[in-house]
């Protein structure tokens, strides 16, 4: 069956609705002296688990624009796993999303990459800029994460997210014949019996030996990935409701909690 962006949209929003009010615990992230324009906002990342055959999105000769300038990191994951953001985030069971978070991940059928909730003033005409966004699986053969890109957030009359995310993939295959070519080229020639002692000889055969059980290791030049799917969109958002951008296989869960002083 093919993957069905419309049933993926349906579901992971039945599942992000159904939580419940936002945590008490949240009041001690926020400052006695509340500034004005001052939200929460929650961005979640997810991923749907689907083969990339039944994708029905056809990207061949989609043109992927230059990764642009950020001074900004949102959720960027290094190759060794550690992770870079220049917002202060809170835990992730103080989003309103929090629920809606783990009913995605018990589904079986998503997988939640980054879950990033900070408080901000967003004033009229501010602008976050993009800022950068680096997760999923690490593609060894590229050099780089799975999913990649820049989200910003906008304040004009309305709040305003811009998703511009590319989920990519490598050919693994390819990536193997091409490691087994090199290193069939870099295996030295076996030296010529006749012109070594017979020390030597069982010196190069005990070498050959170890080499054909042990392949030396080869260091291929970084592959360019094929892109599976991306977003590009940018949408109004309402305050306090859920919203959801999503391609066949990513999606972003979107929501701004207004914070004012009690009464």
């Amino acid at each position: 069956m093919r993957a069905n962006r419309f049933c993926f949209r349906n579901i992971a929003l039945a599942m992000a609705f159904t939580i419940a009010p936002t945590s008490a615990a949240l009041a001690q992230s926020i400052p006695d002296d509340i500034p004005e324009d001052f939200y929460r906002a929650e961005l979640v990342v997810l991923e749907r688990l689907v083969e990339p055959a039944e994708v029905e999105e056809r990207m061949a000769g989609k043109e992927v624009e230059p990764p642009v300038s950020s001074t900004t990191d949102l959720w960027v994951d290094g190759e060794d796993g550690s992770r870079s953001t220049d917002l202060g985030l809170v835990a992730t069971h103080e989003l309103h999303l929090s629920q809606a978070i783990q009913r995605l991940e018990r589904s079986g059928n998503y997988r939640v990459l980054a879950s990033a909730g900070w408080y901000r003033s967003f004033p009229p005409d501010y602008d976050t800029g993009p800022m950068r966004i680096a997760i999923g699986d690490w593609l060894e053969a590229a050099g780089q994460r799975e999913i990649d890109g820049h989200i910003s957030i906008e304040r004009r009359r309305y709040l305003h997210v811009g998703v511009n995310l590319n989920h990519w993939q490598v050919d693994e295959a390819a990536v193997e014949e091409a490691r087994a070519a090199a290193r069939a080229e870099a295996t030295p020639a076996t030296q010529d019996p006749a012109e070594e002692t017979q020390h030597n000889q069982n010196e190069s055969q005990a070498q050959q030996k170890a080499a054909d059980s042990s392949p030396a290791p080869v260091t291929l030049e970084p592959v360019e990935p094929d892109l599976l799917t991306w977003i590009r969109e940018t949408r109004r958002m309402r305050s306090g409701e859920i919203h959801f951008i999503d391609s066949p296989t990513i999606g972003v869960l979107v929501y701004f909690e207004p914070i004012e002083e009690e009464e």
